[in-house]
């Protein structure tokens, strides 16, 4: 019996893993997921929690989304050897397989920014809502939030998501404005970039909206350390931001058992991602591996709704490959981002490889459709492996 082993379970992981349980024979073909942990978070509400846009209730159990028939193994991946075609845990025996998807997405480490652990854990004013516990206590600091700088700022590292800081900065300034005290709050963003936002015709109506609303865009800035006890960024050229309440992004890297217990992301730029082809998600030197999500070097937005459409070529390819039939799916580039812009109105970004798709409009149907649609078709549909959306 074939045995595919599908590293994470995160958004691209669970979906794969779904997919490939309900295309293949379970009796000529086996499936294991493993992770870590067991509870798979919502991430998209975390910018979402803050201002009481979405309860915080938006975890399920990972026995909860994985089909009957896909075995889940609870444990950390510590190496992966493709030439031996195993898997090493950290307290379990090592696992052989036949094929292997990688899934493992982004990891956060607030320690890579010098200040940042110490204003979080020390303070009251710094919350990197990227981790759901800060997304949590930034709902009651913006509560008692009286008027000063609130600072958005982001790391040089790629992260999951790109658009999350902007729609975090702009539902701040309007949560100011609804609770009267906008003529008191300067609203900062910082990017290490040249725009706020890759993508066009996007980016100019972003930058219409932030004008008209007085949110300030800082370019071209690398955070280089935090000092808590003076309120301040210091950027790596020599600028410092005050702050009175600060949202940084925390810089976010490849899984130290990708980037340093494999060489399956020796052929990337910087080591830290696994290297695919674009369009097939095959690895560039191993057949049998496929990669998806935030964990690999495609040119793509690091989006849910990106390794949404990945998981099903990943799926198909592997299908492929096990009935030693030809690779004919492929994936295009496509991503979305929601941008929600104020309560009520939201822009859909969407874009592929070679072009944005959507218009660049603001509705109250793009609200409805990302904040009380999506969590529904996440959990019920995406999750288990099923898309009824295009």
């Amino acid at each position: 019996m074939d045995h595919i082993v599908v590293v994470g379970s995160g958004s691209g992981g669970t979906m794969a893993a779904n997919i490939l349980r309900r295309k293949l024979d379970s009796k000529a073909v086996e499936v294991t997921v493993i992770d870590k942990r067991t509870e798979h978070y919502y991430q998209p509400s975390f910018y979402l929690i803050p201002f009481g846009y979405l309860e915080p209730e938006q975890s399920r159990h990972i026995d909860e989304l994985l089909k009957s028939g896909v075995e889940f193994v609870n444990d950390a991946v510590t190496e992966i050897d493709p030439d031996e075609r195993t898997v090493t845990l950290a307290e379990g025996d090592d696992l052989e397989y036949d094929y292997l998807v990688v899934a493992t997405g982004h990891r956060l480490d607030p320690s890579a920014t010098p200040g940042l652990v110490e204003a979080w854990q020390e303070g009251d004013d710094v919350y990197p809502f990227y981790h759901y516990e800060a997304a949590l206590e930034l709902r009651e600091a913006l509560e008692n939030f009286d008027g000063g700088t609130f600072l958005v700022t982001q790391p040089d590292t790629p992260i999951k998501c790109p658009g999350a800081p902007l729609k975090l900065t702009m539902l701040a300034e309007d949560y100011f404005r609804r609770r009267g005290i906008r003529d008191d709050v300067e609203v900062i963003m910082t990017r290490n970039a040249e725009h706020h936002f890759g993508v066009q015709p996007y980016r100019d109506a972003l930058y219409e909206i932030w004008d008209d609303r007085d949110i300030e865009f800082k370019s071209n800035v690398s955070v280089d350390r935090i000092d808590p006890d003076a309120g301040v960024v210091h950027s790596a050229d020599g600028e410092q931001i005050e702050y009175d309440l600060y949202a940084p992004v925390t810089p976010q890297f490849g899984q130290e058992a990708i980037t340093d217990g494999s060489p399956l992301a020796d052929g990337s730029e910087d080591g830290e991602y696994v290297t695919i082809d674009q369009h097939t998600c095959q690895h560039d030197e191993y057949d049998e591996i496929f990669a998806l999500g935030d964990c690999e070097n495609a040119p793509h937005s690091k989006t849910a709704a990106a390794a949404r459409k990945q998981a099903h070529v990943v799926a198909d390819n592997l299908e492929a490959l096990v009935e030693d039939k030809p690779l004919r799916a492929n994936y295009d580039g496509y991503a979305a981002c929601p941008l929600l812009t104020e309560k009520g109105k939201a822009m859909i970004a969407e874009f592929d490889y070679e072009d944005s798709i959507s218009a660049p409009v603001e509705s109250k149907l793009n609200w409805i459709m990302d904040v009380n649609v999506l969590p529904t078709v996440y959990w019920d549909a995406w999750m288990k492996g099923y898309d009824p959306l295009p």
